[in-house]
């Protein structure tokens, strides 16, 4: 039986949540150890690294939730 576009998009679709689902998961254990890096030794340089993973989720968030660049008002 073959299958209709729309029922290859949703099937798609659930693929690529649960990929996202995992890929957060990942990151919310690798936040919770402090990226792997003993707080101890925090240095500037760390800063820079998560500085950098904050700005790809504000990004992300921004886009999910129309906010920042994507609000509607900056869509007029």
């Amino acid at each position: 039986m073959k299958t209709n576009a729309k029922e290859q998009a949703i099937d798609a679709y659930i693929r690529k949540v649960a990929h996202i689902d995992a890929m957060l998961r990942r990151l919310q254990g690798a936040c919770d150890d402090h990226f792997y890096n003993n707080p101890d030794s925090i240095h500037w340089g760390h800063v820079g690294d998560v500085s950098g993973i904050e700005e790809s989720l504000q990004r992300i968030c921004d886009s999910v939730f129309k906010e920042g660049e994507h609000a509607p008002e900056n869509n007029a």
